[in-house]
C-alpha cells in the first residue's frame, strides 16, 4: 500500500478522520499491524486517515511521552488514548508550522512534504467534537480539551521534558535506538530521522511489455512526473493509488523499491534455469525473475493467502503458465515440497524483522520486540541451511533482507559461510543503508549475499 501521506486529506471531515486514525493506532497499541487495520477502514475514509495513521505513528514515541507528562495514568478506554495520540502528534506538526511559518521558514523539504497541515485551534475543536460524538468517550471531553489546550500553552517546556528519553527524541524504541548506535556509530541518528521521511513510490517496468522510455512517456502524458533510477525502475514524485496510474492493468509495472529490485539483477540468470524463490510472497521478486529470463520457476510459501496474491500479480503481469509452479509449504521442511532435483538459482528473501523498510510501515518499530531479533535469525539460519541442500553444484543461493539489524545481516551470512565449506562468497553489495549516497534516491534498507556452490 503506497504511503498516502503525500495525498490530499482533506476530503473527508477532519473529526471523523481522527476517530478512524484512532482505530488504526488503537490497533497498532494492541500488536496488530496498520495495513490490516487500514483495510477494515471505511473507504470514503481510507485515505486520509492513512495519512494522519502514517503521521502518528512517526511521531508515537513522543506522542506518548507528553501524554504520559499531561495525564499520568493511561486512559482506561482504548480508543479515547488513541484518540488523544493521534490529536498530539497531529498538535505538535500543526504547532511547529505555525512556528516556522511565522519565522518565515519554508516547508519544502523532505523532512516537511506530505504531513498532514491543520491550524492548531481546528485540531484541538475537531478532535474535541469527535469524542463528544462517541458514546464511550462523552466522559473525556473535558479531559482532552483541557490536556490539548495545556500542550499548546506549555508546548516548549513539555516538548523539552519529554524528549529526553531516546523514544520521543527518535520516535523509536529505546531499545531500536541502542541497537542502530551499537551497529552504525557514524550515522545511526541519520537512519533514525531517515526512518520519519515517507519513501518515494518506485515503479518497476515489465520489460515482457514495455520499456523504460515507453512507460515515461506514458506517465507524461498522464501528467504524473517521473525519473529514471535503474535499468527498469521509475520514481513518481508523488505516491498515489496504483489505480489511478497508466498501464496497472495492463500489467506494465509493479511497485516495486530500487533496493528490492536489486535481488533480480543480482541473480545469475539464463534461459532454461530451473529457479526457486523460496518465501516468495507477495511476488515482487518472482516476476522480477519471470521478466529477465525464461526459466522453470517454483514460487514457495508458508502462507496459502500471501501465496494468492503471487499468483494475482503474475497473471496481471502475463508472467504465469506452464513455466511457473507456486508451492504452499515451509521452506525450512524441504521434504515437504522438493522433488530432489536441484535448482541452478535459489532467491532466499526471508521473513525478518523488516527494520529497514519501516519508511514504508512506520507501524513496524511499535509491534516489534528486541526478542524478535534473535527470533527471526535462528528462523533465517533453518531456512537458508536447508535451501542450500537444495542448490546443486556450481549454483547459486542468493540471501536477502529488507532488514538493517546485522544479527539479520552480516553476522547471519558470515555464519552461513562458516557452516558451509562449499559455499563461496560473491561480490554483492551486502547492507544497504536507507541514506543519499551516489544516486538521487534514498533506497530502504537491504541486505544482500550471493553463495556460490562449489561441489
Amino acid at each position: 500500500m503506497p504511503d498516502s501521506s503525500n495525498q490530499q486529506t482533506r476530503s473527508a471531515p477532519l473529526g471523523e478522520v481522527l476517530l478512524a486514525s484512532a482505530r488504526n493506532v488503537r490497533d497498532v497499541l494492541a500488536g496488530r499491524s496498520l495495513s490490516d487495520s487500514l483495510a477494515a477502514t471505511p473507504a470514503p475514509l481510507r485515505p486520509a486517515a492513512q495519512a494522519i495513521s502514517f503521521h502518528a505513528m512517526r511521531h508515537l514515541g513522543l506522542a506518548l511521552a507528553v501524554r504520559r507528562r499531561l495525564v499520568s495514568r493511561t486512559p482506561s478506554n482504548p480508543h479515547f488514548h488513541a484518540l488523544l495520540l493521534v490529536t498530539l502528534a497531529l498538535l505538535e506538526t500543526a504547532a511547529a508550522h505555525d512556528d516556522d511559518a511565522a519565522a518565515g521558514v519554508g516547508h519544502n523539504t523532505a523532512q516537511s512534504r506530505g504531513k498532514p497541515q491543520y491550524r492548531p485551534h481546528t485540531v484541538v475543536d475537531q478532535a474535541v467534537k469527535a469524542a463528544g460524538s462517541q458514546p464511550g468517550m462523552c466522559r473525556y471531553k473535558g479531559l482532552l480539551n483541557g490536556t490539548l489546550r495545556r500542550f499548546l500553552r506549555e508546548r516548549e517546556v513539555i516538548l523539552a521534558q519529554a524528549r529526553l528519553q531516546p523514544d520521543a527524541r527518535y520516535n523509536h524504541p529505546e531499545w531500536w535506538v541502542d541497537v542502530l548506535r551499537t551497529a552504525y556509530p557514524g550515522c545511526w541518528e541519520q537512519l533514525l530521522a531517515a526512518a520519519d521521511i515517507p519513501a518515494p513510490m518506485i515503479l518497476r517496468a515489465n520489460r515482457r511489455r514495455t520499456d523504460v522510455q515507453t512507460l515515461l512517456a506514458m506517465l507524461d502524458e498522464a501528467g504524473i512526473t517521473a525519473l529514471q533510477a535503474g535499468p527498469a525502475a521509475l520514481v513518481l514524485d508523488a505516491a498515489r493509488p496504483v489505480q489511478d496510474i497508466p498501464g496497472f492493468e495492463a500489467g506494465l509495472w509493479s511497485v516495486q523499491d530500487i533496493a528490492a529490485q536489486q535481488a533480480g539483477l543480482l541473480l545469475p540468470l539464463a534461459d532454461g534455469m530451473r529457479v526457486l524463490d523460496a518465501c516468495a510472497a507477495p511476488g515482487g521478486k518472482t516476476a522480477h525473475i519471470l521478466e529477465q529470463a525464461d526459466v522453470q520457476l517454483t514460487a514457495l510459501d508458508a502462507d496459502a493467502q500471501r501465496l494468492a496474491r503471487v499468483a494475482a500479480n503474475l497473471e496481471r503481469l502475463g508472467l504465469d503458465g506452464d513455466h511457473v509452479q507456486l508451492r504452499c509449504a515451509d521452506a525450512a521442511h524441504i521434504g515437504q515440497w522438493w522433488d530432489g532435483v536441484p535448482y541452478d538459482v535459489v532467491l532466499a528473501d526471508v521473513p525478518c524483522t523488516a527494520s529497514g523498510v519501516v519508511r514504508r510501515h512506520p507501524d513496524i518499530r511499535w509491534l516489534r520486540r528486541q526478542a524478535d531479533i534473535a527470533r527471526t535469525a535462528a528462523l533465517q539460519r533453518n531456512i537458508v541451511d536447508a535451501l542450500w541442500h537444495t542448490v546443486k553444484p556450481g549454483g547459486h543461493l542468493l540471501y536477502a533482507t529488507c532488514s538493517l539489524f546485522p544479527q539479520e545481516g552480516e553476522a547471519q551470512a558470515a555464519a552461513f559461510a562458516r557452516r558451509h565449506a562449499d559455499a563461496d562468497r560473491l561480490a554483492a553489495p551486502g547492507q544497504i543503508l536507507p541514506l543519499p549516497g551516489s544516486g538521487d534516491v534514498v533506497p530502504d534498507g537491504f541486505f544482500y549475499a550471493l553463495f556460490a556452490k562449489t561441489a
